[in-house]
């Protein structure tokens, strides 16, 4: 039997109807990435770099800016 169509006539399995692949892990850069935006979007939301004194989300950017720049990923 060939095998791409063994192949096929596994994955047409009704037992394989829902499944889907398993998600793609988040690399440190694709982090990085993210925590770059955040902050980006912050300052542009509210026109500042954010400060360690306002409420909890403030807090979480400034932490998050203080380690990019920490880092020299943020100049």
């Amino acid at each position: 039997m060939d095998i791409k169509k063994e192949l096929i006539g596994l994955f047409d399995d009704p037992l394989l109807d829902g499944a889907r692949p398993f998600a793609k892990p988040i690399t440190a850069d694709d982090r990085i990435m993210q925590k770059m935006a955040e902050v980006r979007e912050w300052i542009d939301k509210y026109g500042r770099e954010p400060q360690n004194d306002g409420n909890l989300k403030e807090k979480l950017m400034f932490a998050s800016l203080k380690t990019l720049k920490e880092k020299g990923l943020w100049t």
